[in-house]
């Protein structure tokens, strides 16, 4: 069963007007997470508590705050976006499944995963740079703001 759209349109907000791309479908998961695109940071939004009050203003922080980013941010929602979900969970079939969570693929790989267990144990500004040191890790030389 899907969430009501008008209950979760306020909760996709807090990412899309941070300029977060929506990937409702399995075929916008394929679209964007493409070799070509580069790396890509894939945030699997959700309902909860901690997404609204850690991992949402988290992943803003560290995208606004970095010097270093992914080349593409998406995100699906879970509970809603059940096929981009599930195809999400598929890409990422060597993590368990966990909502909401941040992902990061590279050449359409994922290279790292942020657990709903991490983000239940941190703040927002934890959150925020231990998600930094993953684009210093994987996603290459500063960009400019």
């Amino acid at each position: 069963m899907r969430y009501p759209e008008p209950l979760i349109i306020p909760m996709r907000e807090d990412l899309t007007r941070h300029g977060i791309e929506e990937t409702r479908t399995p075929d916008d998961v394929d679209a964007a997470v493409r070799p070509e695109n580069g790396t890509v940071l894939m945030v699997i939004n959700s309902v909860c508590g901690c997404a609204a009050g850690k991992a949402r203003p988290g992943v803003v922080m560290s995208l606004r705050d970095s010097k270093v980013r992914p080349d593409k941010a998406v995100t699906v929602f879970a509970g809603a976006d059940l096929e981009a979900v599930q195809h999400v969970r598929e890409l990422l079939a060597a993590y368990p499944p966990s909502s909401p969570s941040v992902a990061l693929f590279k050449d359409g790989k994922p290279v790292y995963m942020m657990h709903r267990r991490d983000i239940e144990s941190s703040t927002a500004p934890e959150i925020a740079t231990i998600l930094m040191g993953a684009y210093a890790q994987h996603c290459g030389q500063p960009q400019e703001a």
